[in-house]
Protein backbone atom coordinates (compact mmCIF):
# COMPACT_ATOMS: atom_id res chain seq x y z
CA UNK A 1 0.00 0.00 0.00
CA UNK A 2 1.32 3.43 -0.99
CA UNK A 3 1.85 5.27 2.02
CA UNK A 4 1.74 8.57 0.46
CA UNK A 5 -1.45 8.39 -1.05
CA UNK A 6 -4.33 10.87 0.33
CA UNK A 7 -6.47 8.68 3.31
CA UNK A 8 -10.01 7.41 2.59
CA UNK A 9 -13.27 7.17 4.09
CA UNK A 10 -15.74 5.18 2.83
CA UNK A 11 -19.19 6.32 3.93
CA UNK A 12 -21.65 3.30 4.25
CA UNK A 13 -25.11 2.80 4.87
CA UNK A 14 -27.18 0.04 5.98
CA UNK A 15 -30.84 -0.88 5.89
CA UNK A 16 -31.70 -4.25 6.25
CA UNK A 17 -28.64 -5.96 4.34
CA UNK A 18 -27.75 -8.76 6.26
CA UNK A 19 -27.69 -11.47 3.16
CA UNK A 20 -24.80 -9.23 1.13
CA UNK A 21 -23.02 -7.40 3.83
CA UNK A 22 -20.21 -9.90 4.51
CA UNK A 23 -19.36 -10.18 1.16
CA UNK A 24 -19.40 -6.22 0.57
CA UNK A 25 -17.31 -5.52 3.81
CA UNK A 26 -14.78 -8.00 2.91
CA UNK A 27 -14.05 -6.32 -0.66
CA UNK A 28 -13.92 -3.12 1.16
CA UNK A 29 -11.36 -3.64 3.67
CA UNK A 30 -8.55 -5.86 2.20
CA UNK A 31 -8.48 -2.59 -0.06
CA UNK A 32 -8.07 0.09 2.59
CA UNK A 33 -5.02 0.96 4.68
CA UNK A 34 -4.59 1.56 8.40
CA UNK A 35 -5.65 5.65 8.56
CA UNK A 36 -8.53 4.92 6.68
CA UNK A 37 -11.79 4.30 7.62
CA UNK A 38 -14.94 2.78 6.77
CA UNK A 39 -18.15 4.29 8.32
CA UNK A 40 -21.57 2.54 8.06
CA UNK A 41 -24.48 4.09 9.43
CA UNK A 42 -27.20 1.51 9.97
CA UNK A 43 -31.30 2.84 10.34
CA UNK A 44 -32.93 0.69 12.35
CA UNK A 45 -33.59 -3.22 10.97
CA UNK A 46 -35.28 -6.28 11.12
CA UNK A 47 -32.71 -8.60 10.61
CA UNK A 48 -29.39 -9.61 12.00
CA UNK A 49 -27.66 -6.40 9.97
CA UNK A 50 -26.50 -5.01 13.67
CA UNK A 51 -24.99 -7.98 14.69
CA UNK A 52 -23.32 -8.44 11.70
CA UNK A 53 -21.64 -4.74 11.74
CA UNK A 54 -20.72 -5.25 15.45
CA UNK A 55 -18.51 -8.42 14.92
CA UNK A 56 -16.67 -6.84 12.20
CA UNK A 57 -16.02 -3.39 14.48
CA UNK A 58 -14.85 -5.46 17.23
CA UNK A 59 -12.31 -6.94 15.10
CA UNK A 60 -11.53 -3.68 13.33
CA UNK A 61 -10.89 -0.53 14.64
CA UNK A 62 -11.07 1.40 11.19
CA UNK A 63 -14.80 0.32 11.17
CA UNK A 64 -17.38 2.99 12.60
CA UNK A 65 -20.72 2.29 12.96
CA UNK A 66 -23.23 4.83 14.08
CA UNK A 67 -27.15 4.67 14.78
CA UNK A 68 -28.87 5.98 11.53
CA UNK A 69 -31.75 8.89 11.87
CA UNK A 70 -34.12 6.07 10.67
CA UNK A 71 -35.54 8.92 8.23
CA UNK A 72 -34.67 6.91 4.49
CA UNK A 73 -31.63 6.73 2.76
CA UNK A 74 -30.52 10.62 1.66
CA UNK A 75 -30.48 11.57 5.53
CA UNK A 76 -28.82 8.18 5.92
CA UNK A 77 -25.96 9.26 3.79
CA UNK A 78 -25.79 12.64 5.24
CA UNK A 79 -25.25 10.67 9.03
CA UNK A 80 -22.40 9.10 7.32
CA UNK A 81 -21.08 11.72 5.52
CA UNK A 82 -20.49 14.16 8.41
CA UNK A 83 -18.65 11.63 10.46
CA UNK A 84 -16.03 11.11 7.56
CA UNK A 85 -12.96 13.06 8.29
CA UNK A 86 -10.23 11.91 5.59
CA UNK A 87 -9.11 13.42 2.15
CA UNK A 88 -10.92 11.28 -0.31
CA UNK A 89 -14.24 9.97 0.30
CA UNK A 90 -16.01 6.97 -1.57
CA UNK A 91 -19.91 6.21 -0.95
CA UNK A 92 -20.82 2.67 -0.72
CA UNK A 93 -24.07 0.65 -0.60
CA UNK A 94 -24.45 -2.49 1.28
CA UNK A 95 -25.29 -5.23 -1.30
CA UNK A 96 -22.23 -4.89 -4.33
CA UNK A 97 -18.62 -5.97 -4.64
CA UNK A 98 -15.59 -3.87 -5.02
CA UNK A 99 -13.07 -4.73 -7.72
CA UNK A 100 -9.56 -5.50 -6.56
CA UNK A 101 -8.43 -2.49 -8.46
CA UNK A 102 -11.17 0.15 -7.25
CA UNK A 103 -9.08 2.34 -4.75
CA UNK A 104 -6.14 1.90 -6.54
CA UNK A 105 -7.43 2.92 -9.55
CA UNK A 106 -9.65 5.51 -8.52
CA UNK A 107 -6.43 7.31 -5.86
CA UNK A 108 -4.73 7.59 -8.87
CA UNK A 109 -7.61 9.68 -10.82
CA UNK A 110 -6.73 12.13 -8.01
CA UNK A 111 -3.47 12.49 -8.36
CA UNK A 112 -5.21 15.88 -10.96
CA UNK A 113 -4.97 18.15 -8.51
CA UNK A 114 -8.67 19.56 -10.52
CA UNK A 115 -10.59 16.46 -10.15
CA UNK A 116 -13.02 17.18 -7.33
CA UNK A 117 -14.96 13.82 -7.91
CA UNK A 118 -14.98 10.54 -10.19
CA UNK A 119 -17.25 8.44 -11.53
CA UNK A 120 -16.59 4.76 -12.59
CA UNK A 121 -18.75 2.19 -14.38
CA UNK A 122 -20.34 -1.09 -13.03
CA UNK A 123 -21.34 -4.52 -13.99
CA UNK A 124 -24.64 -5.12 -13.37
CA UNK A 125 -25.55 -8.13 -11.63
CA UNK A 126 -28.92 -9.81 -10.04
CA UNK A 127 -29.36 -11.20 -6.58
CA UNK A 128 -27.12 -14.38 -7.04
CA UNK A 129 -24.38 -12.49 -8.58
CA UNK A 130 -24.84 -13.51 -12.18
CA UNK A 131 -24.59 -10.61 -14.75
CA UNK A 132 -27.19 -9.18 -16.30
CA UNK A 133 -27.59 -9.54 -20.17
CA UNK A 134 -24.39 -10.24 -20.69
CA UNK A 135 -21.92 -7.98 -19.59
CA UNK A 136 -24.36 -5.06 -19.26
CA UNK A 137 -22.63 -1.90 -17.81
CA UNK A 138 -24.47 0.97 -15.84
CA UNK A 139 -22.80 3.62 -18.48
CA UNK A 140 -24.63 1.27 -21.16
CA UNK A 141 -27.68 1.47 -18.92
CA UNK A 142 -27.84 5.35 -18.43
CA UNK A 143 -25.87 6.38 -21.43
CA UNK A 144 -23.63 8.28 -18.68
CA UNK A 145 -20.96 11.22 -19.02
CA UNK A 146 -20.53 14.61 -17.86
CA UNK A 147 -22.49 17.72 -18.67
CA UNK A 148 -24.98 19.50 -15.92
CA UNK A 149 -28.33 19.41 -18.14
CA UNK A 150 -27.69 16.07 -18.83
CA UNK A 151 -27.58 15.15 -15.75
CA UNK A 152 -30.85 16.98 -14.92
CA UNK A 153 -32.35 15.71 -17.59
CA UNK A 154 -30.84 11.58 -16.86
CA UNK A 155 -29.22 11.19 -14.11
CA UNK A 156 -26.25 9.45 -14.25
CA UNK A 157 -24.79 10.25 -11.64
CA UNK A 158 -24.60 7.08 -9.06
CA UNK A 159 -23.32 6.69 -5.55
CA UNK A 160 -21.49 3.27 -5.39
CA UNK A 161 -19.34 3.88 -7.66
CA UNK A 162 -18.50 7.99 -7.00
CA UNK A 163 -15.44 9.47 -5.20
CA UNK A 164 -14.73 13.22 -4.60
CA UNK A 165 -12.86 15.04 -2.13
CA UNK A 166 -13.99 15.96 1.52
CA UNK A 167 -14.18 19.63 0.70
CA UNK A 168 -16.94 19.10 -1.39
CA UNK A 169 -19.07 18.81 1.15
CA UNK A 170 -18.90 22.06 2.56
CA UNK A 171 -20.98 22.59 -0.64
CA UNK A 172 -23.39 19.33 -0.42
CA UNK A 173 -24.40 19.68 3.51
CA UNK A 174 -26.57 19.54 4.60
CA UNK A 175 -28.87 18.13 1.81
CA UNK A 176 -31.95 20.16 0.76
CA UNK A 177 -35.07 18.89 1.58
CA UNK A 178 -36.75 18.06 -1.78
CA UNK A 179 -33.88 16.02 -4.42
CA UNK A 180 -34.73 13.55 -5.79
CA UNK A 181 -31.48 11.92 -4.41
CA UNK A 182 -28.12 12.50 -2.77
CA UNK A 183 -25.82 11.31 -5.20
CA UNK A 184 -27.52 13.26 -8.21
CA UNK A 185 -27.06 16.28 -6.08
CA UNK A 186 -23.26 15.70 -5.13
CA UNK A 187 -22.15 14.98 -8.84
CA UNK A 188 -24.29 18.20 -10.12
CA UNK A 189 -22.88 20.53 -7.05
CA UNK A 190 -19.12 18.98 -8.27
CA UNK A 191 -19.65 20.76 -11.79
CA UNK A 192 -19.20 23.82 -10.72
CA UNK A 193 -16.37 22.97 -8.00
CA UNK A 194 -13.91 21.20 -10.07
CA UNK A 195 -13.25 18.91 -12.60
CA UNK A 196 -15.57 15.73 -12.92
CA UNK A 197 -14.39 12.57 -14.29
CA UNK A 198 -16.34 9.03 -15.39
CA UNK A 199 -14.44 6.61 -16.05
CA UNK A 200 -15.35 3.54 -18.05
CA UNK A 201 -13.62 0.97 -16.29
CA UNK A 202 -15.45 -1.30 -14.76
CA UNK A 203 -14.46 -1.33 -10.86
CA UNK A 204 -17.66 -2.96 -8.87
CA UNK A 205 -20.40 -5.78 -9.48
CA UNK A 206 -23.55 -3.91 -8.96
CA UNK A 207 -26.14 -5.63 -7.52
CA UNK A 208 -29.82 -5.44 -9.17
CA UNK A 209 -32.78 -7.03 -6.65
CA UNK A 210 -35.71 -6.34 -5.22
CA UNK A 211 -34.71 -4.86 -2.21
CA UNK A 212 -33.21 -2.05 -4.24
CA UNK A 213 -33.72 1.41 -2.93
CA UNK A 214 -33.46 2.98 -6.74
CA UNK A 215 -33.69 1.27 -9.79
CA UNK A 216 -33.27 1.38 -13.57
CA UNK A 217 -37.20 2.01 -14.55
CA UNK A 218 -38.56 5.17 -15.08
CA UNK A 219 -40.88 6.40 -12.39
CA UNK A 220 -44.41 7.88 -13.73
CA UNK A 221 -43.80 11.27 -15.80
CA UNK A 222 -45.41 13.24 -13.10
CA UNK A 223 -42.99 12.13 -10.46
CA UNK A 224 -39.95 12.32 -12.89
CA UNK A 225 -41.13 15.76 -14.06
CA UNK A 226 -40.99 17.26 -9.91
CA UNK A 227 -37.97 15.48 -9.30
CA UNK A 228 -35.98 17.76 -12.00
CA UNK A 229 -38.14 20.95 -10.93
CA UNK A 230 -36.73 20.26 -7.15
CA UNK A 231 -33.01 19.26 -8.70
CA UNK A 232 -33.14 22.96 -10.78
CA UNK A 233 -34.53 25.01 -7.99
CA UNK A 234 -32.11 23.79 -5.68
CA UNK A 235 -29.40 24.24 -7.65
CA UNK A 236 -30.12 27.80 -8.69
CA UNK A 237 -30.82 28.56 -4.71
CA UNK A 238 -27.34 26.74 -4.42
CA UNK A 239 -25.65 29.27 -7.33
CA UNK A 240 -27.38 32.33 -5.68
CA UNK A 241 -26.24 31.65 -2.78
CA UNK A 242 -22.76 31.13 -3.35
CA UNK A 243 -22.41 34.64 -5.85
CA UNK A 244 -23.48 36.19 -2.93
CA UNK A 245 -21.16 34.80 -0.45
CA UNK A 246 -18.40 35.28 -2.71
CA UNK A 247 -18.94 39.03 -2.93
CA UNK A 248 -19.85 39.25 0.64
CA UNK A 249 -15.94 37.91 1.12
CA UNK A 250 -14.77 40.37 -1.71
Amino acid sequence: MNKNRPSISVAMTVYNGERYLKEQIDSILKQLSKTDELVISLDPSKDKSEEILESYARKDNRIKVLKGPGKGVIKNFEHALLSCKNEIIFLCDQDDIWHDDKVRTIVKGFCDPDVILQVHNARIIDADGVPKNGKETFFDVRKSGEGLLKNIYKNSFIGCCMAFRKKLLEDCLPFPRRIPMHDQWIGLVAQFNGKVVFLKKVLIDYRRHEGNVSANTHSKWIIMLKWRIEIVSNIFIYRCIKKWFRGWKR
